[in-house]
């Protein structure tokens, strides 16, 4: 297996407005994407690769002169890997509100000519679907040959298989959830309050203040790398070891440093407060909270996947406690119910949530033989 090597953005403009589900709209904006690999003369060979929280359109490879730009999902997507570029044509785009280009809150408001800061519309997971669609319509792909997601991506997934069910023909969920539970919420905000009772927040207009509520950014990094991670990964990677356990065995008795998951918990903040967007961060919090296809069929999943005609691969690890097994079976439950054909695969791995980015055999085995599938059944697949 090889790496896809040096890729670049691209980026398209929509001048027609994209009406939100809470009906504001966005009247301008831009979309950033990588694609990777060859579309066919079919153009039956594309896949969407929808991203998580924090990460983006940069999927697979590295940018010019910076090796350590490696794409998220680069162990899945390249040449010989599971979703294999000598085979598909992978689009990977960054979403509505985002701080990687796509346009979000730190970009240009038309109606006033500063950042749309805090008075950047909310978006949903529908939202960016709908944008997706859009893409694709430019691209001049009818239907993909499967749309792929985790985590919030995985939400993505599944709703892309409700809203436009002919132009998909697989849907692949993994690590996801058909909609939050009341804990998963409550970190949520969390990790929200803390970015806006931070006094650098100034109401989202921090930018044209010259300072970023790094404070507020770090704390709900750490918040919600917590719950990534599995009681037994934690124990295994630091356990109750002292930072400076070599030179001392005893505990410095202030409200500094003194275990190794603090400095990591710490370092992890640090890092996102360098390169997220605290607006970003909440906007994209909130569509986690908002998805929620079933509210509409009075809470029926079974009758919103009703119309649904893609198949599906769906995927859970045993240890993510944030999107539980359990969350991964009622997905599955309500497809079977209306006769849908799935493929389930649950993962016993120690990694907690964060699994699916992670190498394991097991996973990534189970997500190559899907794609020798959907290949084997590709039209046109020799012209790739």
């Amino acid at each position: 297996m090889s790496s896809i090597g040096i890729v670049s953005p691209q980026s398209m403009h929509f001048a027609a407005p994209l009406k939100l589900q809470s009906g504001a709209q966005l009247a301008d904006y831009t979309l950033v994407y990588e694609t990777y690999g060859t579309l066919n003369a079919e153009r039956s060979n594309a896949v969407l690769v929808c991203h998580a929280l924090n990460a983006s359109h940069h999927v697979a490879g590295m940018y010019v002169g910076d090796p350590k730009s490696v794409g998220w999902w680069n162990n899945m997507v390249g040449p010989g890997k599971p979703l294999d570029t000598e085979r598909f044509f992978v689009i990977g785009v960054n979403n509505l509100g985002s701080c990687f280009g796509s346009t979000g809150p730190m970009h240009r408001n038309p109606a006033t000519g500063n950042p749309y800061g805090a008075a950047f519309p909310v978006v949903t997971v529908e939202d960016w679907v709908a944008a997706q669609a859009r893409l694709a319509d430019a691209l001049g792909i009818e239907q993909f040959a499967a749309v792929m997601g985790g985590s919030l991506g995985g939400m993505q997934a599944l709703a892309w298989s409700m809203m436009y069910p002919a132009r998909l023909r697989h849907c692949m969920v993994i690590a996801s959830t058909p909609k939050l539970s009341a804990q998963n919420i409550a970190f949520n905000d969390v990790a929200r309050q803390a970015i806006l009772s931070d006094p650098d927040y100034r109401g989202g207009d921090f930018y044209a203040h010259g300072v970023v509520p790094k404070n507020g950014l770090r704390v709900a990094r750490m918040v919600g790398h917590i719950t990534y991670l599995s009681n037994d990964d934690m124990a295994e990677k630091f356990g109750r070891k002292l930072r400076n356990a070599a030179a001392t065995a005893d505990y410095k008795f202030d409200f500094g440093i003194d275990f190794e998951i603090e400095s990591y918990l710490r370092y992890q903040g640090d890092k996102f407060s360098e390169y997220f967007d605290a607006n970003t961060y909440l906007l994209i919090t909130k569509a986690l909270d908002y998805f929620d296809p079933a509210r509409a069929f009075d809470g029926d999943l079974k009758a919103a996947l009703a119309n649904t005609e893609a198949e599906f691969f769906v995927a859970s690890f045993s240890t993510d406690w944030r999107f539980a097994p359990e969350r991964s079976r009622e997905i599955v439950q309500a497809l079977v119910s209306n006769r849908r054909r799935v493929t389930y695969a649950e993962i016993d791995a120690p990694h907690g949530h964060d699994a699916f980015l992670l190498e394991d055999a097991r996973y990534m085995n189970m997500v190559r033989a899907y794609y020798q599938r959907i290949w084997d059944a590709t039209p046109g697949k020799e012209q790739a």
